[in-house]
């Protein structure tokens, strides 16, 4: 019987890097996600988004430097600033204008807000964590010469990051199979096409979570469809920059 629980715990140990349990959210990661300055049209998102989690996942902290690649209308920009507090900096990059993160930057002067392009640099100093959400799928979709804008952004995020700094992706998941396939019409890439893609780039997977997962959708929609929007499957990604 000892035999056995040896095993079983050195199976366990063995699982642990690539596979992780969603996180518990320390308790300043809750009163972030309670901070009054958020907006109502944030918060409402919070049950299905699971913030907290994410950011204790992707190992946010006071203090720390993180570019945002395409924030988007800002949800975790707002959210990242405060968690990162005045003495760290978030870097809000995006090929499109955000006035939604402009406005919020106007307050809070650790966020920056950058119009980039695929392949510029992501920050002008080295950073903590290099995030991206629900952005992956579209960046496919990007034409830059041969490659596609996920390549460069892979690469710029790579060297970007300190060494052993954190590449946090989470997007919308697609069938078994679909790989690359439907990008541009479902909105969604499979799971194992962004981990060989980025592995690709130098990074290593340090670990998967299962926190946004919805059992409820069968991957058949586009993400938009009324059915499925806000409660898509979705995968949630930590790589890291080998520290050599």
């Amino acid at each position: 019987m000892r035999k056995i629980k040896r095993h079983l715990a050195a199976a366990a140990l063995i699982a642990l890097p690539a596979i992780a349990a969603a996180a518990t959210a320390p308790g300043a990661f809750s009163a972030i996600v309670a901070d009054s300055s958020r907006p109502p049209e944030d918060t409402a998102r919070d049950t299905d988004r699971k913030p907290a989690n994410v950011m204790a996942f992707a190992g946010v902290r006071k203090g720390a430097k993180i570019a945002e690649l395409a924030p988007g209308g800002g949800y975790f920009t707002r959210l990242l600033s405060l968690a990162v507090g005045p003495a760290g900096h978030v870097y809000a990059v995006s090929g499109r204008p955000a006035p939604a993160v402009d406005a919020w930057a106007v307050d809070h002067p650790q966020v920056t807000m950058s119009l980039i392009k695929a392949g510029d640099a992501l920050a002008p100093v080295p950073v903590d964590i290099v995030w991206t959400t629900l952005n992956y799928h579209d960046f496919k979709n990007v034409k830059v010469g041969d490659t596609d804008a996920a390549a460069l952004y892979n690469a710029a995020a790579f060297k970007a990051l300190k060494p052993g700094g954190v590449y946090l992706i989470s997007d919308h998941a697609a069938a078994a199979g679909a790989g690359t396939t439907v990008t541009s019409t479902l909105h969604r890439i499979e799971e194992a096409s962004v981990i060989k893609e980025v592995e690709a780039a130098g990074f290593k997977l340090d670990a998967r979570s299962k926190l946004l997962n919805h059992a409820g959708d069968d991957h058949t929609q586009k993400v938009f469809e009324s059915g499925v929007r806000g409660k898509t499957d979705q995968f949630l990604l930590r790589f890291v920059k080998p520290k050599r």
